[in-house]
């Protein structure tokens, strides 16, 4: 354990457990070099112990690359709560969880993140003030799609030489909260969508109201198609699905989609261009940090557009170095983090 910590630049990892609610937790705080290590809570099963562990540090060096590279005064850090087959309260789990945030005493901020709500963050709320994505605070998950699509007309004009995407085919895979809301904004701009979850409804619901396309899960990857867009959970880049891939570019809101730095590799060799995915979806974490610092709208919008910035940025460098733009992403944040 103290080795994987070590070659993540882990700062503090926080085990915790509450036999009356069931809590089994892990709080990863990768760095607080930039500031209070800010991250959401995952609440998913997990096979055992150590693949929570894994998650939730690998989840936290990700929020501290993505915070550095948008200029947040936060740093980065992940909780994973260990989901059970059966919970007694919901609710009494998540104010355990809310107590252990407390005794951190502000080292750490959490928020919404797979598998949990908003009412989870109200919940946490009544046990430390150090939450955000609370139902007052808001979802950031529009923030987050708003990020990408940004990003996802940036990777367009890079990689197509235009960022308009009216005809462009889009594969979207996954249409969870983020996934769903891109869809319907890229939609809108005319694009041609296709669609793939493991929920059924999700996909009919994509058909009726944005005309997309269904593709079997199993056959998207597979599929041509412009701009493929990874929005469900990571790890879905691989020696062998890269290899599986007919589009121009990689730009979707998934965390940790390269299973590793060399698969990006192979991206690059293959001609696909690839947006890291810390730097497109970075919009959550912006509209979270940004709301705990009682920001205005207007200042969150100002950051969201410099996504397609800095993504844009990135690009250039990459190519001028004809190297991949997740090895020029890695560099720039750690230079901020390990001065």
């Amino acid at each position: 354990m103290f080795a994987l910590m070590q070659s993540a630049h882990v700062e503090s990892l926080h085990l915790s457990v509450d036999p009356l609610t069931g809590l089994k937790a892990v709080i990863a705080i990768h760095s607080s070099r930039l500031g209070p290590a800010l991250g959401g809570c995952r609440y998913l099963a997990y096979p055992n112990d150590e693949s929570a562990v894994n998650d939730a540090i690998r989840l936290a060096q990700d929020m501290s690359y993505k915070a550095a590279l948008a200029g947040l005064a936060v740093g980065g850090a992940k909780a994973v709560i260990m989901r059970a087959a059966h919970v007694e309260s919901r609710a009494a789990l998540f104010e355990a969880f809310g107590r252990c945030v407390e005794q951190l005493d502000g080292r750490y901020i959490t928020a919404i993140d797979s598998g949990t709500s908003t009412a989870d963050m109200d919940c946490i709320a009544q046990s430390t003030r150090h939450v955000t994505s609370t139902t007052a605070a808001g979802d950031p998950s529009p923030h987050t799609a708003m990020g990408v699509f940004a990003g996802i007309r940036s990777t367009a004009s890079s990689r197509l030489g235009s960022d308009n995407l009216e005809g462009l085919r889009v594969a979207v895979q996954g249409l969870g909260k983020v996934g769903y809301a891109l869809a319907e904004q890229l939609h809108a701009a005319g694009a041609e969508l296709l669609v793939c979850d493991t929920d059924p409804g999700k996909v009919r619901l994509a058909m009726d109201q944005l005309g997309a396309h269904p593709v079997a899960c199993e056959a998207l990857l597979s599929t041509p198609c412009d701009i493929l867009a990874p929005c469900g959970l990571g790890g879905v880049l691989n020696w062998h699905s890269v290899a599986q891939l007919r589009c121009s570019a990689v730009a979707g809101c998934a965390n940790n989609q390269l299973t590793n730095l060399q698969v990006a590799d192979q991206l690059e060799r293959r001609g696909i261009l690839y947006a890291p995915d810390y730097v497109i979806n970075s919009g959550g974490l912006i509209y979270m940090a940004l709301t705990h610092q009682g920001a205005t709208p207007e200042a969150i919008n100002e950051q969201l557009l410099r996504i397609s910035q800095r993504l844009t940025g990135i690009y250039a460098h990459a190519q001028a170095e004809k190297r991949s733009p997740a090895r020029v992403s890695d560099e720039l944040a750690q230079r901020l983090l390990y001065p």
